[in-house]
């Protein structure tokens, strides 16, 4: 089966998007104000990359969904190495969790403070062993134990309700504001994009923007 026939996005529906053929640049689905897009939400935007790189993708995701583990484990690295570590892409994660579950990792995340990243590679790395397990309170505790987090530690960010409140709040600010509907989501220089893309993708929508 072609890359290109396993690509779709996360929803709370049914539904599924399947990006163009990756020969091409795929078409945006649509067009935001950056200026709006990157105005302060609820929670800092977590951020990687140079501040004045030419090309800023900002990513909705879910931390439950598969296809964003998909990208976050297959394309990412690759953009990172030859896009985000060249100085060319700023990337921002925001969260847009479907589930508690996913609500949960992403407060692990934003506990992790300066970890935040290696927390979500882990998290998605790991998505298979928490996710879909009937006891997922348990093995993100092992996660997190082997991040730094005591039981103490995992207890209070996990019953932090200003925290949930505050993602929760980046969800629905992406969904009102920026029609964000399923995940993985990205904004390349305002351009929406829906669906787990390859690094050939993003590599000729970000080429045509450099």
């Amino acid at each position: 089966m072609p890359a290109v026939a396993l690509l779709a996005a996360c929803s709370d529906s049914t539904g599924a998007v399947t990006p163009a053929n990756a020969a091409e640049a795929p078409q945006p689905q649509g067009t935001v104000d950056m200026a709006k897009l990157l105005q302060p939400g609820a929670l800092p935007d977590e951020v990687m990359g140079k501040a004045d790189a030419p090309v800023t993708i900002v990513e909705y995701a879910s931390m439950t969904c598969s296809h964003c583990a998909h990208f976050a484990n297959t394309t990412f690295p690759e953009l990172k190495a030859k896009y985000i570590d060249t100085g060319k892409v700023r990337y921002i994660l925001r969260e847009f969790p479907f589930d508690p579950r996913a609500e949960a990792a992403f407060m692990l995340a934003r506990c992790s403070k300066d970890n935040y990243f290696p927390m979500v590679e882990v998290l998605f790395k790991q998505q298979e062993n928490w996710a879909p397990v009937q006891d997922a309170k348990s093995a993100l505790l092992q996660i997190a134990k082997l991040a730094g987090f005591s039981q103490e530690s995992f207890e209070a960010c996990l019953t932090d309700q200003k925290l949930l409140d505050d993602v929760r709040a980046v969800q629905k600010r992406g969904a009102e504001e920026f029609g964000v509907d399923s995940t993985p989501t990205f904004f390349i220089n305002g351009k929406m994009y829906k669906g787990a893309m390859s690094i050939e993708d993003m590599s000729a929508i970000i080429d045509g923007m450099l």
